[in-house]
């Protein structure tokens, strides 16, 4: 059995998940959010593009239902006893499969919570589930629930953040150590992963973000490659990751002369950034750090280059992204909190003179100041 924390972290994690299904008095639970699979029994696969479900009752006892591709990966990879496989078939109906089980665990007409927003729930296996379960108990929607207790990282999960920023270090020098004009993109990302799949670490549950000459203003992946320039912009976005534990970090290298605009951009992305870290504090809702984001960002006349966001809590996460919940946009008045992790990112896609800047990287909350995870400098890079 490959897990990654002691019985111990297990048991108080389903402890905590039994309290708050205690507090709205449900008899059971849905979990479809690989996320939460991983972070409540260790359970790690890709398998959820397929129908599974993790039925937690309020006792803490829990059965898998999953595909036969998924049998050994749960019995190899989590603490789950109980497995239960649904087969492949024609016009074949997972959800009246999980009704039956559901029936045979005695939660007919129960109160029964379900994960519904995640990627391990598409819609179109939403409406199955609902069309087997409206009428079998009184289905409660509890997503972001099992988030919200991940959002709070145990000293085991900071370790593995930790690390996991060390990666993205490594991963930073690996690619400064080839950009220059001339450079290609596929070189320098080849260079990354490598770097971070030689210490250890995993794929990340989203594509590195690689973009130069105009492509620097994308905040996505795109496929297709091209050299860099004597006089370019590079923006990489990447995180090292490590037991599926993710650490982000941004950056906008520059090859040749620093124009005055790429200039003027990074000072304030500098400034926002921090700004931005005197606000991540228990005084402060994400909500606030956001607004000292823009508050800079108006100050600078850039409102218009910047985004509606900027940053979000980071942890163990699958495909199709590293992003998790609470985000940093405004109004959000979900509060800062000790042992979290969560990164920033200051971006500035200034299409009138297609001039990118970007500026990032994760950091761990305290009762005080946040700890930035990286030891990278915040400085503008020029190669």
């Amino acid at each position: 059995m490959a897990l990654h924390f002691e019985p111990e972290e297990y048991n108080a994690r389903r402890d905590r998940l039994m309290m708050v299904m205690a507090e709205q008095k449900l008899d059971a639970v849905l979990l479809f959010a690989q996320e939460s699979m991983y972070w409540l029994t260790g359970y790690d696969t890709f398998g959820f593009c397929f129908f599974q479900c993790l039925v937690v009752k309020a006792d803490g006892s829990n059965v898998l239902m999953t595909r036969s591709a998924d049998l050994r990966q749960a019995r190899q990879t989590s603490n789950i006893e109980n497995i239960i496989v649904w087969a492949d078939r024609d016009n074949a109906n997972p959800a009246a499969d999980l009704r039956e089980l559901l029936n045979d665990l005695d939660l007919l007409g129960c109160r029964i919570g379900i994960e519904y927003q995640t990627h391990g729930l598409t819609a179109a296996n939403g409406r199955k589930l609902d069309e087997q379960l409206t009428a079998f108990g009184h289905l409660v929607d509890i997503s972001g629930v099992v988030d919200k207790l991940r959002v709070l990282k145990s000293p085991a999960e900071i370790v593995y953040s930790r690390r996991a920023a060390e990666l993205s270090d490594e991963a930073l020098d690996a690619a400064l150590k080839i950009i220059k004009a001339g450079a290609d993109e596929g070189a320098i990302l080849a260079a990354m992963q490598s770097a971070i799949f030689a210490g250890g670490g995993d794929y990340p549950a989203n594509e590195f973000i690689i973009g130069s000459g105009d492509d620097a203003l994308l905040c996505r992946y795109k496929s297709g490659r091209r050299k860099l320039t004597r006089a370019d912009q590079l923006t990489l976005e990447w995180a090292g990751v490590y037991r599926h534990y993710h650490a982000p970090m941004m950056r906008t290298v520059l090859t040749g002369k620093v124009s005055k605009r790429h200039q003027e951009l990074y000072d304030a992305a500098h400034e926002a950034l921090e700004a931005v870290e005197a606000a991540m504090t228990p005084d402060f809702t994400f909500g606030d750090v956001f607004d000292a984001h823009a508050k800079v960002m108006e100050a600078h006349e850039l409102t218009k280059h910047r985004l509606n966001a900027c940053g979000y809590s980071v942890g163990a996460r699958f495909t199709p992204s590293w992003m998790d919940m609470p985000m940093f946009y405004s109004g959000n008045p979900e509060r800062i909190q000790p042992d979290m992790t969560l990164f920033a990112h200051m971006i500035i896609m200034d299409s009138d003179s297609q001039t990118a800047m970007t500026l990032g990287r994760t950091y761990l909350t305290t009762n005080g100041r946040a700890e930035p995870l990286s030891r990278q400098s915040l400085d503008l890079i020029v190669k």
